[in-house]
């Protein structure tokens, strides 16, 4: 116990990566949103004609992603077993958690969003580069599984009607998990995160202090 708690001290305060860019980047013109809860992260996409037609796929899932009042795209990694099945804590199960734990599949979780209050204590706000909103882009369709007709949608699961779920590159475990996935997609976006952040509250503190 123990080391999991010095673990995530230290993947908290030391930065990754560990020395901030030699030169600024562009002029920011993309806001993007960490949405967090007690236990998941997930990163709201501001939509546009462009962002549509990038993930045309979602409206033939079913995600009404052209519908006038969409804000946001909101995509989130994790376990499959946990994400499915467990939609919310009065259902938790034991299977799930234990696959959570050691090793399980992953998915795609896709959602959309109107206006997201900000200031808010459950969502913070960043804002990047058009170049660096692309690379973001990039790391968020290559995390979707691909079939012969593209990303994969999973029959039968979701939480609402306006929802869905895709198979997912990548396997989801303890160490490599949703928060860590998000942290991955905000380097790509060109900030700061912790060296490991498992956790929302550790993701969240390190990307407070280094951006």
């Amino acid at each position: 116990m123990v080391a999991i708690v010095l673990g995530v001290m230290l993947g908290t305060f030391i930065p990754r990566p560990l020395l901030p860019a030699a030169a600024a980047d562009p002029v920011a013109t993309r806001h993007i949103l960490v949405l967090k809860n007690p236990i998941h992260t997930d990163i709201a996409i501001p939509v546009d004609d462009d962002v549509r037609k990038r993930f045309h796929f979602l409206v033939d899932g079913g995600i009404p992603a052209d519908m006038a009042g969409v804000r946001y795209i909101v995509f989130g990694w994790g376990g499959r077993a946990f994400y499915l099945e467990t939609p919310t804590w009065s259902e938790l199960k034991v299977v799930p958690v234990m696959k959570a734990l050691t090793l399980d599949a992953s998915v795609m979780h896709v959602d959309v969003a109107g206006n997201i209050v900000e200031p808010h204590a459950d969502v913070a706000g960043f804002d990047i580069s058009e170049e660096r909103f692309a690379a973001l882009l990039d790391f968020i369709a290559a995390s979707f599984q691909q079939g012969p007709n593209g990303p994969i949608l999973i029959e039968n699961a979701a939480y609402s009607r306006f929802d869905r779920f895709y198979e997912a590159n990548g396997r989801f475990n303890a160490l490599v998990g949703c928060n860590t996935w998000t942290a991955a997609a905000l380097r790509i976006a060109g900030l700061r995160t912790g060296w490991w952040n498992p956790l929302p509250a550790s993701l969240d503190l390190s990307m407070r202090i280094y951006n």
